[in-house]
């Protein structure tokens, strides 16, 4: 039944605007003044790709954390009944519908609403989703986009964080990115994308600079900073991994000064290498700050630079570092024992742990 889901949804979202309509309509008759008429079509989306069950668990925790939010935020927790009937009245209005389909739905929403549910209790409070805009769009690689979004209200974020964004080329389908930049004062936020799948190849390919973006409440990620402590660094970038890493280069670049930081930036070749001009700004501004590239396909690189970014940068380990590593998940699936071999204590070692960059 899980395709027979899927395709119900995507017919329904054909519709998305009327679906949308439906939808806060069949809601507000029973539970009127809670939920804005102008964010129904981004519930409604979000919900009904949980219920159908089309994504993988990193996606289904950005769409928990969107909605859970939302639900607190509007006092729909009392109400889940009157949403789980809005969400199947709404698909049985656009889809081609039948007794099992329609059994099926009642299941799935009811599955969805539980999560959602469960999701609220932990999130916390503030806002489900924060309005942006693209601002600039560069393309820094062949298939890696380096976006500069406007929210229109400041995003609370720490580096390191991850943040859910989603785009109306593909409503409902949230994934996660974290920012490359510390917090600036115009509150702007830069994203590192690679093209992997839908919407990854959207914001890569299709979307320019003027298009609106949703971003989603910040999470740790286990990348953060620990405040307390003035341990020099050991930053550990693979691919767009570099983003997170990046913007806690930057987070030290502000007072209090003093601790030291080596950043290790992997890439295949010396072409690969996406945001060459930031790095070496970066650099120039900051003498406690040294940057490594690592080149694992690389024929002509420095001897020193050769060898994937995890290799190069335990040449650069010295004890009472902290060491902290992002990108694709298999080097990060693999690197925690490479850490502890190399005699990297684990209390020293953060990696991310259901994000990947």
């Amino acid at each position: 039944m899980t395709a027979a889901l899927s395709a119900s949804w995507s017919t329904t979202m054909r519709y998305a605007r009327a679906a949308a309509d439906h939808f806060w309509c069949s809601f507000e008759d029973r539970c009127p003044g809670l939920l804005p008429e102008r964010e129904a079509s981004v519930f409604l989306a979000a919900l009904g790709r949980l219920a159908s069950g089309g994504d993988d668990p990193a996606g289904q925790a950005a769409l928990l954390a969107v909605l859970g939010r939302a639900c607190r935020r509007y006092r729909l927790l009392p109400h889940q009944l009157t949403i789980e009937a809005a969400l199947t009245a709404t698909v049985a209005r656009h889809a081609q519908w039948t007794p099992e389909l329609a059994a099926a739905w009642a299941r799935a929403a009811r599955r969805a609403s539980a999560a959602v549910a469960d999701s609220a209790a932990r999130v916390g409070d503030g806002p489900a989703w924060w309005p942006a805009q693209v601002v600039d769009h560069d393309r820094g690689a062949d298939g890696i986009a380096i976006l500069t979004v406007r929210p229109w209200r400041r995003l609370p974020f720490r580096p390191g964080h991850a943040v859910p964004v989603c785009t109306e080329r593909w409503p409902g389908r949230w994934r996660w990115y974290s920012p490359a930049n510390a917090p600036r004062p115009d509150g702007t936020l830069e994203f590192h994308v690679r093209t992997i799948a839908a919407v990854s190849r959207a914001l890569v390919d299709a979307v320019r600079p003027g298009d609106p973006l949703w971003l989603g409440p910040p999470c740790d990620t286990g990348l953060a900073l620990d405040p307390a402590s003035r341990a020099d660094l050991l930053l550990v970038a693979g691919g767009t991994g570099l983003a997170p890493l990046r913007a806690l280069a930057e987070q030290v670049a502000a007072p209090p000064a003093g601790r030291r930081v080596t950043l290790v930036v992997g890439a295949r070749t010396v072409a690969d290498l996406y945001d060459p001009v930031s790095l070496d700004k970066l650099q120039c501004a900051h003498d406690w700050l040294t940057i490594v590239p690592a080149f694992s396909h690389d024929p002509f690189a420095e001897p020193g630079e050769r060898g994937d970014a995890l290799t190069v940068a335990l040449d650069h380990y010295r004890a009472g570092q902290e060491v902290y590593l992002c990108g694709p998940p298999l080097m990060v699936a693999g690197s925690r024992l490479r850490l502890l071999a190399a005699g990297v204590p684990a209390e020293r070692i953060h990696l991310p742990g259901w994000f990947a960059g």
